[in-house]
């Protein structure tokens, strides 16, 4: 059977999803899967004996599928009874209250924009006065900005270094998922790096050592990395942005990328290079090679000398992962070599996945898993069958081309490529100056080969990513057709710049003047990275978001690139051509998204997201005509910060309520409405206008605030149309209407207030639903003694629920049957406050809070009105 390990890594990968979450295998115990593997491999092996291979393969591979389900249902019981999630479920910790958490310190202290953070394995908590054991892990960030005193500088925190022991007095949550379809599982990708619990410091005096025991092997190694990160920021000081960028290719720490530079290289495709993997492993396997051979050593020295780097270099980067698995392959490659045996690609790729999911199952849902190995796969099915029948036979033909007794070893045409090659070379040389006629044959065969070289960079590039297409829209939404071009450059200059990079770190540690004389060629290389990048990133029509492509059409991309590679690997030239049809059409319908969105038409929906302490409402019209009314954002922050060029807040617009657009199948917005200019309402609204083709922005008064007129330009620089409106006005889609109540002028003022706030009532037949964005008491009596129409069934309750707002002959007035509050969990402000949930229950409205219940969707036909919560939809 050709390549038997690429079978048992599919069955493996089948039964691991055999017994992921679904409603009755996760009940069964390890020792049933355990024993169904067993019986079925006696079975092979009793069919092997009696010469019924083909079935002894198939009882053997379905030996792995049950392996794979026993490996992922140990994983799931093999939490120990302390783990941190363990006690949270059983209710033994009380993450309201603040806690003091002992354990030793994973890393050395991580700079991150404004302040630092501690990465600590836990040993123990304090619960009621009494320690209990406790394992898992803590982050815990400390902002300077938040202990600063108006009096005196905030107390430094102690000098720490990996493997110390400290205590930490602070409130420490698990980390908090937003409650909508199609929401980054923050949970599960922090779990990944074993941190099930994060806080921040509000005192440098909460944080103290309590010992520091010998470091272990990983401590030392968390300390070089340390010292390698302070060394970087030490060599780049005058360039903090270049050291940005090489403190991601080379450690793994991409905490200090420009949010605006990293959008760059995610525009031109190129952002691989700026996460540690196969590509970086490559550059740094193929230069340590290269030294060896110049230094003369032998082929086992050589080899022990390379996978001595690379076990260095998985030790000292950050993110492990995807470096191990590109390590993991190259060790085989190696070893292979080593034992001059020609290693199949997908094999060896095979190989590593094995590795990987048999001691981690979970990995197999992590998409960071799922792109790495999708990417090299493509390369092995592919790229290099392409290349071995396209320019490999042209290259060989240009070795030793002056000897004639070797043309007979060639296929036809690249026979006649080494003769062409050899005539221009002998034309060439009388002509040129005596001294440099010996080597004419080099003037011919050096472009020749720099230019079958650059073609398969190129095909490389185009295949990875025609392979990568469905997984970069699924996960990350965007499309980019200059990948193949930009990554040419880019690749290039990263297996320079890895290479160098260690060696300027490591030179510089050793002999300064040295070092800075290599950092000042590493920057050069640096600046012509970024360069090349942001040039391509300027070709704003050659990258674009879209909704995440349906997994019908996933699969069947997936079916027909298996079988292009089969046809690729048996040379079936025919057949290539016949399938690259359905491959475009399929590609080409990943790329375009031709699919209608997720609405109910002939329906009017109100959805309120969950975005936290902001407000976002996506309302979609019977005839699907769709508005969203506000876009969420950090109260209290000026926009999104950024310090040293890094962002420090969460832009809500681009990683929350992006997402939940994209899951709906929408690609445009008719209409984003602005209710006020402050940020919880305002700061997604930039992300959504560049994410989205909108068509209409709606705002009521003008405020001479920088962020709202940057909003306004923003708009009117991608051709939005942006339009006021004011008290009066109404608006009306297929059966549908809508009334703007408030405010009465939009008149510019100097400060963004509350009762500035767009109210808008809409109705559907018999049904009404109120949005009042923000206002507060004075506008509530203004519009009820003005004798406005405001019953509705639906009352988006203002403010979040704050005490100023929704008063008594409010609600009298209105008279909802529901309300939803958009308020963030534990928010800082009391919200909702607790004497507006009593007029609620008063007055026996229902109230669904989406700090609970998630996102609330109400559905009206006219005559009724459905409401269901994401909570409520997972349950």
């Amino acid at each position: 059977m050709k390549l038997p390990v690429l079978w048992i890594v599919s069955a493996l990968a089948a039964g691991i999803l055999l017994a992921g979450p679904g409603p009755a295998m996760p009940s069964m115990r390890p020792m049933v899967w355990l024993a169904l593997a067993v019986a079925a491999l006696l079975v092979s092996l009793g069919l092997l004996l009696r010469r019924s291979t083909p079935m002894a393969w198939v009882l053997g591979l379905l030996s792995w599928v049950f392996l794979g389900a026993l490996a992922a249902r140990l994983e799931q019981v093999a939490i120990p009874a302390n783990h941190v999630s363990v006690l949270l479920g059983a209710g033994r910790l009380d993450t309201s209250e603040a806690l003091r958490y002992r354990g030793r310190l994973r890393e050395d202290p991580i700079q991150i924009p404004g302040g630092l953070r501690h990465d600590v394995d836990l040993e123990e908590v304090e619960v009621g006065g009494a320690p209990i054991g406790v394992s898992g892990g803590l982050r815990l960030n400390y902002f300077h900005s938040e202990s600063a005193g108006t009096e005196q500088e905030p107390e430094p925190l102690p000098i720490l270094r990996a493997g110390d022991r400290v205590e930490a007095l602070l409130r420490a949550r698990p980390p908090r998922n937003y409650g909508n379809p199609g929401a980054f599982d923050t949970r599960a990708y922090l779990a990944r790096q074993n941190i099930h619990l994060i806080g921040s410091l509000r005192s440098a005096a909460l944080l103290t050592k309590v010992g520091e025991p010998p470091p272990s092997l990983a401590h030392r190694v968390a300390r070089v990395r340390g010292r390698l990160l302070a060394q970087m920021d030490a060599l780049f000081a005058a360039a903090p942005d270049r050291a940005a960028v090489l403190r991601a290719m080379l450690l793994g720490d991409r905490t200090f990328i420009d949010h605006q530079r990293a959008l760059a290289f995610q525009k031109s495709a190129a952002y691989h290079v700026l996460v540690i993997a196969g590509l970086h492993v490559g550059a740094l396997t193929g230069f340590v090679l290269w030294a060896g051979k110049r230094l003369r050593l032998s082929l086992i020295a050589r080899t022990a000398v390379t996978l001595m780097a690379l076990a260095a270099y998985v030790a000292v980067v950050e993110d492990r992962p995807p470096i191990l698995r590109a390590a993991l392959m190259a060790t085989t490659l190696l070893c292979g070599w080593l034992f001059y045996r020609k290693i199949e690609l997908l094999n060896t790729l095979a190989v590593a996945a094995l590795v990987l999911l048999a001691a981690r199952p979970s990995a197999l849902a992590d998409p960071s898993f799922l792109l790495s190995f999708l990417t090299i796969g493509t390369i092995g099915a592919l790229a290099v069958p392409w290349i071995d029948r396209s320019s490999a036979p042209y290259l060989h033909a240009l070795e030793h081309l002056a000897d004639g007794t070797r043309d007979a070893g060639h296929p036809p045409r690249p026979m006649q490529f080494r003769l062409d090659a050899r005539a221009a070379a002998q034309w060439l040389a009388p002509r040129l100056p005596a001294r440099l006629a010996a080597r004419a044959s080099s003037f011919v065969i050096l472009p020749c080969r720099g230019a079958l070289r650059l073609w398969e960079v190129f095909l490389l590039s185009a295949t990875i990513q025609l392979g990568m297409l469905p997984l970069l829209a699924y996960y990350f939404h965007r499309v980019s057709l200059t990948g193949p071009l930009a990554n040419i450059p880019a690749v290039a200059l990263t297996g320079l710049i890895v290479p160098l990079g260690f060696v300027t770190l490591g030179v510089s540690l050793l002999w300064a003047p040295l070092g800075s004389a290599l950092a000042r060629a590493l920057g050069a290389l640096v600046g012509a990275l970024v360069a090349s990048v942001e040039w391509f990133s300027r070709w704003s029509w050659a990258s674009y978001r879209i909704p995440g492509p349906p997994w019908m059409l996933l699969l069947a991309f997936l079916t027909v690139v298996i079988l292009m590679a089969v046809a690729a690997r048996a040379s079936r030239k025919r057949w290539q051509l016949v399938l690259a049809v359905p491959l475009g059409l399929l590609a080409l319908g990943i790329a375009i998204y031709p699919f209608a969105p997720d609405l109910a038409r002939g329906k009017l929906e109100v959805t309120v997201l969950d975005v936290g302490q902001g407000d976002a409402i996506l309302t979609a019209f019977p005839d699907g005509t769709t508005m969203l009314v506000d876009a969420g954002g950090v109260p209290g922050m000026p926009g999104v910060q950024r310090v040293g060029g890094a962002r420090t807040s969460f832009d809500i617009g681009e990683e929350v309520v992006s997402p939940y657009l994209w899951h709906r199948g929408l690609k445009r917005l008719d209409v984003v409405a602005v209710t006020h200019a402050h940020q919880d309402h305002l700061g997604g609204v930039y992300a959504v206008l560049e994410n989205f083709r909108v068509r209409e922005l709606w705002v009521g008064r003008d405020v001479s605030r920088p962020a709202y007129r940057a909003v306004l330009e923003a708009a009117q620089a991608r051709g939005v149309r942006v339009v006021h409106h004011i008290r009066g006005e109404q608006f009306s889609w297929d059966g549908a209407s809508g009334r703007v109540l408030w405010p009465d002028s939009s008149a510019e003022t100097d400060s963004a207030k509350n009762n500035d706030s767009l109210v808008l009532r809409l109705e559907h037949g018999r049904v009404a639903l109120l949005l009042p964005g923000d206002i507060e008491a004075p506008v509530e009596r203004t519009l009820t003694a003005r004798g406005d129409t405001l019953a509705a069934e639906f009352l988006k309750v203002a403010h979040h629920g704050s005490k100023t707002s929704t008063s008594a002959e409010w609600l009298f007035r209105v008279g909802p049957r529901l309300a939803v509050i958009s308020a963030g969990e534990n928010n800082p402000f009391g919200q909702p406050h607790a004497d507006v949930l009593e007029r609620l229950r008063s007055a026996g409205v229902r109230v669904l809070r989406t700090d609970r219940d998630g996102a609330v969707t109400a559905l009206s036909d006219g005559q009724t009105l459905r409401i269901h919560s994401f909570v409520e939809s997972r349950q």
